[in-house]
This record gives C-alpha cells, sequence and structure tokens, in this order.
C-alpha cells in the first residue's frame, strides 16, 4: 500500500474543563522532520509524542500543533501548583552532570527555581495521568486521520505511477521484439554496401555472418531486458505490497535509468532509440512521484 508524504488532519476532545484540539500536517522531506508546538502545560510530554509520531510515520516534514482553550480563571486570581514530575527529572539529571564530571557543588534552590514551567496554574495540576491518557488518545486519533488521508492520495498517486510503468514495459517489449529485425536489417544493408563496393561480385557469406556476428556481440540488450524486466516485477510487488517504500522505489528507478542508458548507448536503432525516449520520459514521471511517497 502506497501512502503519500503529503497529509492533513486535525482532533478535538474535551479533556476535563477544557477544549484540546491536534493539528498536523505533513509535507513531503526526504528524512523524517518533525516539529512540535505545545501549550505550556503539555512541554513535558514532547518526548513521548515525538515517540509515537515516530512509531506510525518513516519520513516527512510533519508539523503538529497542539492547543488548549477553555481558560477562565483571570492571572491575577491564579493558583501556582508545583510541576513535580518535571523537578524530579531536571534533579536526576543535574546528578548525572555532577557524577559525570565530578563536581562537588551543591544542586541550589536558585537554580531549581529558573526552570521553566516549574510552577503551573493549580488548575492544570488536576489529575494529570487522566489528562495524559486522554490526551494520547486524541493524538492517536489524529495520526490516524493523517494516515487515511495519506493513503487515499497514495492510492491515486499509485493508480498515476502503474500507468507509467505499464507505458515503460509496453516500450520495453517492443525493443525485444525488434531485437532480431535489427540483424536482419544489418546483414542485408551490409550486404548490399559490399557488393556496390565491389562493383556487383557475390558477397562472402562468411565474412558476412561473421560481421553480423560481430555487430549482434557488440549491441547484444538481452542481458539489459531481463535486468529491466526484473527490476519492474520488482516495483509491481512493492507497489501493490502491503509496504511501498519511497526510499526503496527510488534506488529501484535508479537501476532502471542505468539499464535504458546502457540500451541506448549500445543500440543505433532508430526506432529503438525512439522507443528509449519514451522510456526515459515515463522514468522520469515515476522519479518524481516517487518523491511523494513516504
Amino acid at each position: 500500500m502506497i501512502k503519500s508524504m503529503t497529509g492533513y488532519a486535525k482532533a478535538e476532545a474535551l479533556i476535563g474543563e477544557r477544549k484540546y484540539s491536534i493539528e498536523i500536517k505533513s509535507l513531503n522531506h526526504r528524512y523524517l522532520d518533525l516539529s512540535v508546538r505545545l501549550p505550556y502545560q503539555l512541554n513535558p510530554l514532547e518526548p513521548e509524542i515525538r515517540k509515537k509520531i515516530a512509531a506510525v510515520i518513516s519520513r516527512g516534514k510533519i508539523d503538529l500543533v497542539v492547543r488548549i482553550e477553555g481558560e477562565s480563571v483571570s492571572q491575577g486570581d491564579r493558583r501556582l501548583g508545583l510541576n513535580l514530575p518535571l523537578l524530579m527529572n531536571y534533579c536526576e539529571l543535574f546528578e548525572q552532570i555532577k557524577a559525570e564530571l565530578g563536581l562537588k557543588e551543591e544542586i541550589s534552590l536558585s537554580l531549581l527555581a529558573g526552570i521553566r514551567d516549574l510552577f503551573v496554574p493549580v488548575g492544570d495540576t488536576g489529575d494529570q495521568e487522566m489528562v495524559r491518557a486522554e490526551f494520547y488518545a486524541l493524538l492517536d486519533e489524529a495520526t490516524r486521520a493523517l494516515g487515511r488521508m495519506k493513503e487515499e492520495e497514495g492510492a491515486a498517486l499509485g493508480r498515476t505511477m502503474i500507468e507509467s510503468a505499464d507505458l515503460f514495459r509496453d516500450c520495453l517489449d517492443k525493443i525485444a521484439d525488434r531485437g532480431p529485425q535489427i540483424l536482419l536489417e544489418y546483414k542485408r544493408r551490409l550486404a548490399e554496401r559490399v557488393k556496390v563496393l565491389n562493383d556487383g561480385v557475390a558477397v562472402d557469406e562468411m565474412r558476412l555472418a561473421q560481421e553480423v556476428a560481430f555487430m549482434a556481440e557488440k549491441s547484444d540488450i538481452t542481458e539489459e531486458i531481463k535486468r529491466i524486466e526484473s527490476h519492474l516485477c520488482q516495483f509491481f510487488a512493492l507497489i501493490q505490497g502491503d509496504q511501498a517504500e519511497g526510499k526503496k522505489l527510488d534506488f529501484l528507478f535508479q537501476e532502471l535509468g542505468r539499464e535504458v542508458n546502457t540500451i541506448s548507448s549500445k543500440s543505433s536503432d532508430v526506432p529503438i532509440a525512439n522507443l528509449v525516449i519514451t522510456m526515459k520520459m515515463e522514468l522520469a514521471k515515476l522519479r518524481e512521484q516517487v518523491q511523494n511517497i513516504e
């Protein structure tokens, strides 16, 4: 199944007394480039959020934005509470730094007080485990919706790629059929040329056969055709399989390009040259389209 790298999804839910919304936008990118924008209440969850996204998306430029609505308490009436999980995490890291560097300095209150988001409004503490669980469920909903959109776009992309690959294969079949005819035509032209040069004297059939055999060996593209057929089989297996990876397909198209160029360099036949041009055009389309596949 093909997945496009482009997509958009949004999910919303009421968690506690507040409305949470998650927007995910995905664009083409060679690797996984993840940008996460969170309200301060959710900053401690960023590492886990990144881990969850990376588990379901292999590459693409991902922009994830989370918003929380429904803060009715005025700034002056807010009471602050301690973000204890964040504090404990910082203390563990400070102790690790001391142990690694052999430092003797104690962890001071002034150092801890400078930690961002250490103090949060009391209304935001609540049942943190419940909020976290419901938020992760909402994140899963958003990523599933994004996945469905990417699969729909990927299906359309796959159909277009198959059309190009079918035309590419048709050209290859015509080239394979053309091979024997090329030698017959070469033999006829060579015999006529030698006859003209010899003022009508009969051509030495043995010598003529040797020249044709040399030409056949020099211009033989049987191996290239077989390798291209093998690569095409791999392409159709990948694109119709459970997981079509863009990187694998891109590498496969590079190999196809090398074989087509070899055919072009070996053959001076005009009909084959025209077929090769069509194959290169379709291959260029495929290589452009594969950049959209995750």
